[in-house]
């Protein structure tokens, strides 16, 4: 048992990083890779076998369990922002430097692409097979909803650009009243019946 300590020791002090910004856009870009990872799995599970194997429920949840991990995974180190908008929000409210800003965001859109790609490699044969090796953005056999969302045909480009503004305003609307985050570090709270990794649901 010392020996596996000593070992795993050794790796941390030799895989360690001592840039601390660059530490934590790694775990910005692992964090949101996690979340985008589990949230577009459900999805595509959802989408591809037609609703059979899951439904808009198992979407939320799965959704849900994506962000706690993430932000278990990148709390301690970045804050797990997990979002450029949340990124943006903490920067202009003073509790990050704008520098952080490009960084975590460039950090984010790669985790973002590689947790997509992974689902995509995943289920590659899946989704050739979904609309005869076709690949379609909208409709009964689209399958790009499952790595992004799409406005439907009615939806002109102002509401469009409201209705995405809005959603960026309440994410980062919900950075105002989270006492939990910090400059260096997400705070869990110290209560015995709770669990660390529940502590992003009831904090």
């Amino acid at each position: 048992m010392g020996r596996q300590k000593e070992l795993v020791s050794r790796c941390g002090e030799m895989f360690h990083i001592r840039y601390r910004l660059l530490r934590q856009a790694l775990a910005e870009c692992l964090g949101t890779l996690i979340l985008v990872m589990f949230g577009c799995g459900s999805v595509a599970q959802v989408v591809l076998s037609r609703g059979t194997h899951g439904g808009f429920l198992t979407i939320n949840l799965a959704f849900g369990f994506a962000v706690t991990l993430g932000i278990l995974i990148a709390g301690q180190v970045s804050g797990a922002h997990l979002n450029p908008a949340v990124t943006f929000a903490m920067c202009f409210l003073a509790r990050e430097p704008w520098i952080k800003m490009p960084i975590y965001t460039l950090a984010q859109t790669l985790g973002a692409f590689l947790g997509a790609g992974i689902i995509f490699g995943l289920y590659y044969d899946a989704i050739w097979a979904f609309a005869n090796n076709e690949l379609i953005v909208s409709g009964p056999n689209g399958t790009a909803g499952i790595f992004a969302t799409y406005p439907s045909g009615h939806l002109d480009t102002v509401n469009g650009f409201f209705d995405q503004d809005r959603q960026a305003l309440v994410v980062g609307a919900h950075c105002l009243p989270t006492p939990g985050l910090h400059r260096r570090r997400v705070r869990v709270p110290a209560h015995d019946w709770l669990p660390p990794g529940a502590a992003p649901t009831f904090y």
